[in-house]
């Protein structure tokens, strides 16, 4: 008599890391390079209510109608405001999890403690300045009055999230060697990944 086959295994969830911090920390700039050298994790777009051509991250814009409309959809996996802007992160993200596939997202820290809750396994990437750092980088890129960067100041003093699943990353001295931490933070490749392409991310409403 034939051997009954073995009962197939559940694939493990892939790990969501959270990428937070205030703005001004240089949080894009450590997923863009990340993002060039590690092809098998998925890197969201995310969704904001910022028109294409308003600089910063390579965001899909969506007006607040559009914005709602897909929220009310389910279409996000995670969304929240701040600053006037709505920001969601595509419900793909959510599917590559239950795939086995790694994510990074750029999140709200506001937003930390429901992912740890909805999507576990996850490792928060706390990236840290100092408020002089921050200052200067925010004024640099010009997209911000100066009341508007005090109130990103004041909010920066919020604090990073605290528990055993963070790492701390400060990025206050020389780009490289913050992009380095960041690398090594991260989880270490799947070998069914190595050589996938980024998963595709539907365009907005």
């Amino acid at each position: 008599m034939a051997p009954a086959p073995s009962p197939r295994r559940p694939r493990p969830r892939g790990v969501l890391h959270l990428v937070v911090g205030p703005s001004g920390v240089g949080k894009d700039s450590l997923i863009d390079a990340a993002r060039d050298l590690r092809r098998d994790i998925f890197f969201p777009r995310r969704v904001i209510t910022r028109p294409a051509g308003a600089g910063g991250e390579d965001h899909a814009p969506a007006d607040v109608q559009a914005f709602a409309l897909r929220a009310a959809r389910g279409e996000f996996m995670l969304h929240w405001g701040a600053h006037g802007l709505s920001y969601g992160v595509p419900i793909e993200a959510a599917e590559a999890l239950e795939m086995g596939r790694h994510v990074v997202v750029n999140l709200s820290r506001s937003r930390v403690a429901e992912a740890r809750r909805r999507f576990p396994p996850i490792r928060v990437l706390a990236v840290t300045a100092t408020a002089e750092t921050l200052a200067a980088r925010l004024a640099a890129r010009g997209r911000e009055s100066a009341e508007e960067i005090a109130g990103r100041l004041a909010r920066a003093d919020l604090g990073a999230p605290e528990g055993p699943d963070v790492v701390e990353i400060s990025n206050d001295g020389a780009l490289k060697d913050a992009q380095d931490r960041f690398l090594s933070a991260l989880t270490p490749p799947q070998g069914r990944w190595k050589t996938m392409p980024p998963a595709p991310v539907r365009s907005p409403a």
